[in-house]
């Protein structure tokens, strides 16, 4: 029977999900598919946590929504309590929404209205990388730097500048170093920050570990260092989008721990729910929040569903089978494993031109050539004929095209549960290398 749904695609009809199990979500078939990608980078802790679910159970029972304009609730308050615990130097506050886009959307409005609180209205330009993406409002979208996301909605978008990635697989010159190549795409934020006017400028967004548009990319070492001092030499706040690798998912709480750089402002969301009720956060410095503070006294924005107790209640159950369970050290040596075995099955295929990564959180980058690094010719829908032949084969993965410049390149993401076992990896790795060869052969 037809329905109403107004999914994301038009075309073609989806098997209906009716259970989760551990790592597996089970359709109405009773056909399981090992979750390798999270969904998008979601499920952190499998579809089935006791401990989640029954949060949520005992909070239906107390109450579910008292709107943020008149309320705050407990489970709220816990969260933005255990999120600065665990947060990078600096910062302080929480400011909870229902997901990533909603979060950097905050931000940017936040930094507007920071500098208009100190006295520096002229600086409203955001600068941002390519091949970034930020999420799918307009404000986001317009931040993020995905040419094909951002191709038909460019009449609407503010102007935002992009400069290059730190993509070392692709970008990296021969005889330079990681780190000389880190600071001298780095530098590149100075450059743009010079032409614009310093005192235009007010925010630099990126991601520590690029995720859905690149696959997975790493900042080298000293990329991150190199922005935080350009940022504080010319006035400019610092927002790192850790929405998809952020809670847990590099093996770090927050990803730019591992970088040793403290943002003024941080977004997460998405590992954050894990699935089990949509959620996410703007977390900012003391000096923002103060600055608001000393000010008008408040942040002219809000959602009507921020701050939800149910949402915080799913939130706090996460942090606490992330931090009580020590998850983190499994992420990272069940990410070693990942690594291990991806190595392994495609280090010497001849289409697969890069393995790349942090904890549990890896790309695999497909190519036509490995020696000139020539991508597959987009017309032959690399990625998408990846993804529907892993999931016929009963796994679901994170296959994009477009990983050069938005319409060259395809790369696999994948970031499967924190619980995920070594013979599930095996599982993992095994279909994923059936489902490349069956598309290439294609």
């Amino acid at each position: 029977m037809a329905g109403h749904i107004f999914g994301r695609s038009t075309k073609g009809a989806l098997p209906t999900a009716v259970a989760g199990d551990g790592c597996y979500l089970i359709d109405a078939d009773g056909k399981r598919y090992l979750d390798g990608s999270g969904g998008a980078a979601v499920s952190c802790l499998g579809h089935s946590n006791a401990a989640v679910r029954a949060a949520l159970h005992g909070q239906i029972d107390q109450f579910a929504f008292a709107h943020t304009g008149f309320f705050t609730s407990e489970p709220a308050e816990r969260l933005a309590d255990r999120l600065i615990e665990n947060a990078p130097e600096g910062i302080d506050r929480v400011y909870l929404v229902s997901g990533g886009s909603e979060a950097v959307e905050a931000s940017l409005k936040l930094a507007r209205q920071y500098f208009l609180e100190i006295g520096q209205p002229e600086r409203h330009r955001v600068i941002a990388r390519r091949q970034s993406y930020h999420g799918n409002t307009l404000g986001a979208l317009a931040a993020g730097g995905n040419a094909w996301r951002r191709a038909q909605f460019a009449p609407l978008l503010a102007d935002t500048s992009h400069i290059s990635p730190c993509y070392e697989y692709r970008d990296r010159h021969d005889g330079e170093s990681p780190e000389t190549y880190g600071l001298r795409v780095a530098n590149e934020l100075e450059t743009e920050i010079l032409r614009l006017g310093p005192e235009t400028v007010m925010a630099f967004i990126a991601e520590p570990v690029v995720g859905a548009t690149s696959g997975a990319v790493p900042a080298v070492p000293g990329y991150l260092r190199r922005i935080r001092e350009i940022c504080d030499r010319h006035g400019v706040l610092l927002i790192l989008d850790e929405v998809m690798c952020g809670m847990g998912r590099t093996g770090h709480m927050f990803a730019c721990l591992e970088d040793g750089v403290a943002p003024d402002m941080v977004t997460i969301a998405k590992g954050l729910g894990a699935g089990y009720q949509p959620i996410g956060a703007l977390l900012t410095s003391a000096a923002i929040y103060d600055a608001i503070a000393a000010g008008s006294g408040f942040f002219q924005h809000g959602h009507t569903y921020m701050g939800h107790a149910l949402a915080a209640t799913a939130a706090n159950a996460v942090l606490g089978e992330i931090l009580d369970r020590d998850l983190l050290s499994r992420v990272q040596a069940q990410g070693l494993k990942l690594q291990t075995a991806l190595q392994d099955e495609f280090g010497q295929h001849a289409h697969v031109g890069d393995i790349r990564g942090r904890g549990l959180f890896r790309g695999v980058e497909l190519v036509a050539d490995r020696e000139t690094k020539a991508p597959f010719d987009p017309g032959r829908g690399i990625a998408a004929r990846i993804k529907k032949e892993a999931f016929a084969a009963g796994l679901i993965c994170y296959p994009m095209s477009g990983t050069i410049d938005g319409q060259q390149g395809d790369h696999v993401l994948l970031a499967p549960p924190f619980i995920i076992t070594d013979d599930q990896i095996g599982e993992l790795v095994g279909k994923l290398s059936g489902a490349i060869n069956r598309a290439i052969a294609a």
